[in-house]
């Protein structure tokens, strides 16, 4: 049985689903889970990363860039404190420009305490912080690959023949070919489909090692 506190989450998800546009809907549930990781990267834990599973840092390339968007977003802050009179208006511009920081580092602590997940089975689960979530069923997954590009476009991009790239500082690392088309949802609630993954892994030998091996040990 589920715990009042898990059934009244489950209702107020509903309550907003059905009051709110889908994206409005998927950027405020974007925000909470982000905000939860925040949590987790304070307590130095992750989030759902099976026994006997491996977890697949991806945050190397944007490291460097999310502090120092934390870094300018503070000294704005402070230039603004300074040449600001008002303190009304002052109070308010820092109320934003703190909420601000702290979305950039949930942002960037989602995606430390999400990581990509190799399952003991073979499986596979792709993710990007709290805006991206694929699972690959182990009987998909046919090969992987260390396989380094530079796709140019958004976060999320899908070519015309089912490739899906997953850039982490406009780089992918790992390839994946699938056995059969799995079903993905984007960021804003669209779906496609995708034949072949292409994401970044930090350390793409030891994910592409660990894929492989189940596959060998299973065959």
């Amino acid at each position: 049985m589920s715990s009042p506190i898990a059934r009244a989450a489950a209702w107020l998800r509903g309550a907003l689903r059905s009051l709110l546009p889908v994206v409005v809907y998927r950027l405020l549930a974007h925000e909470i889970r982000s905000l939860h990781s925040l949590a987790l990267w304070v307590l130095r834990r992750r989030h759902q990363i099976p026994d006997g599973a491996l977890a697949v840092a991806y945050t190397g390339p944007q490291t460097a860039m999310m502090y120092g968007m934390v870094f300018v977003s503070v000294v704005e802050t402070v230039a603004l404190a300074m040449v600001i009179p008002w303190p009304a208006v002052h109070a308010v511009l820092l109320v934003i420009d703190v909420y601000g920081v702290v979305l950039i580092l949930a942002l960037h602590a989602a995606c430390v305490v999400r990581p990509h997940v190799v399952g003991s089975d073979g499986s596979l689960r792709v993710r990007y912080g709290a805006l991206f979530d694929l699972r690959v069923p182990p009987t998909a997954i046919a090969t992987a690959r260390v396989d380094r590009r530079y796709p140019d476009g958004r976060l999320v991009r899908v070519s015309a023949d089912g490739v899906l790239d997953l850039a982490v500082g406009s780089q992918t690392t790992v390839t994946v070919e699938l056995t059969e088309p799995v079903k993905f949802v984007r960021p804003l609630g669209a779906e496609g489909f995708a034949r072949t993954l292409r994401f970044h892994a930090d350390d793409p030998r030891e994910a592409v090692a660990a894929l492989t091996r189940v596959r060998t040990d299973a065959g």
